[in-house]
């Protein structure tokens, strides 16, 4: 027969280990609720519309990782994150007295439209030159490169070259103005 004494110190060692046993999972539980919460506040999403940059400490020693229609984890304190949008921007310019070849001033009303690529390489370069702009200062530094480049296309053709072989003219102003956007 065992002891009253006996049975009290057993029947109290049992509730103190389910006590501590109660206390540890709701510690465990806190702790993996904790942790999802801080991954799901930084599991950033990128919409198809736009490019996100991730910039700070990143992979492979580069200043920023480009990111379209996925997403990734951004570490705060060593990482931030900002947009850049991919819809296209549509610019007039009204070239005037502009000198062709033969010293002939004339004037080249036109329109672009320019967007940034998805390509990886397009992204990083738009990331690392347009991050953090305004959309005019944007559109407006795509202006002047678009002019000057338009302007010395003009300069290198004749008036001729430029009102009969249009294809060319086009593929010139292409040319010029892809490599400097």
């Amino acid at each position: 027969m065992t002891s009253p004494a006996l049975l009290g110190a057993e029947a109290k060692h049992m509730a103190e280990t389910g006590a501590l046993l109660t206390t540890m999972i709701f510690a465990t539980v806190l702790v993996l609720v904790a942790v999802t919460i801080f991954f799901a506040q930084r599991y950033k999403r990128c919409p198809p519309d736009k490019v996100m940059v991730i910039y700070g400490r990143t992979d492979k020693g580069r200043p920023s990782r480009t990111i379209h229609g996925g997403a990734a984890l951004v570490w705060p304190l060593i990482q931030d994150y900002a947009y850049l949008p991919l819809t296209p921007i549509t610019i007039n310019i009204d070239l005037r007295n502009a000198l062709s070849l033969q010293n002939i001033r004339i004037n080249v009303p036109s329109t672009f439209t320019i967007g940034i690529s998805i390509e990886d390489n397009i992204m990083q370069n738009a990331a690392q030159r347009l991050l953090g702009l305004k959309m005019e200062d944007i559109e407006q530094m795509a202006e002047e490169i678009i002019l000057g480049q338009l302007r010395l296309t003009v300069a290198s053709l004749t008036i001729e070259q430029i009102n009969q072989d249009r294809d060319n003219f086009l593929e010139r102003i292409n040319h010029n103005v892809e490599k400097e956007l």
